[in-house]
């Protein structure tokens, strides 16, 4: 079994008609992730991945739960430290700006370094790349690159 913490930061975000109808830029805050692996694929891990995340979209606060499914490259039972993958699920807003959609379509493409049990069945990783959404009943879109780490433990 798999299972990571993360805490990540937005590095750079792009906002298109959300909550206005000029481009915004670092709309992107912070968030905390959980990502658990479910089962194997040959070569890659299916993981489900459940992430809050914070925005400040014309001077007000969002935050979104999402919830996605992954596809990891290579299986973490290979205890090789580089990774990437991808994802697509829901995300709903918690709390939204007025006016605009509380459901999201999104989707991630990622890269990373993983080192396992650094510590017993511990270890940390660090990670890297796009999480980005499209506001399913409304207009909007966020793109934004971010940078995360966290704790991995195997069981």
């Amino acid at each position: 079994h798999y299972f990571a913490l993360q805490v990540s930061q937005f590095m750079q975000s792009e906002t298109w008609l959300w909550g206005q109808r000029e481009k915004q830029k670092d709309t992107g805050k912070s968030g905390f992730g959980v990502t658990y692996r479910f089962d194997e694929w040959g070569q890659t891990d299916l993981d489900v991945r459940f992430e809050l995340n914070e925005y400040n979209v014309a001077e007000k606060k969002a935050l979104k739960l999402s919830i996605l499914p992954l596809i990891v490259f290579p299986e973490a039972g290979s205890k090789f430290p580089l990774y990437f993958g991808a994802g697509a699920g829901l995300g709903v807003f918690l709390r939204q700006i007025e006016d605009e959609s509380s459901l999201s379509f999104d989707y991630q493409i990622f890269m990373g370094v993983r080192f396992f049990n650094i510590s017993g069945s511990s270890g940390f990783l660090i990670e890297t790349g796009l999480k980005n959404h499209i506001l399913l009943l409304s207009d909007g879109q966020f793109n934004g690159t971010y940078l995360s780490l966290g704790a991995v433990f195997t069981f």
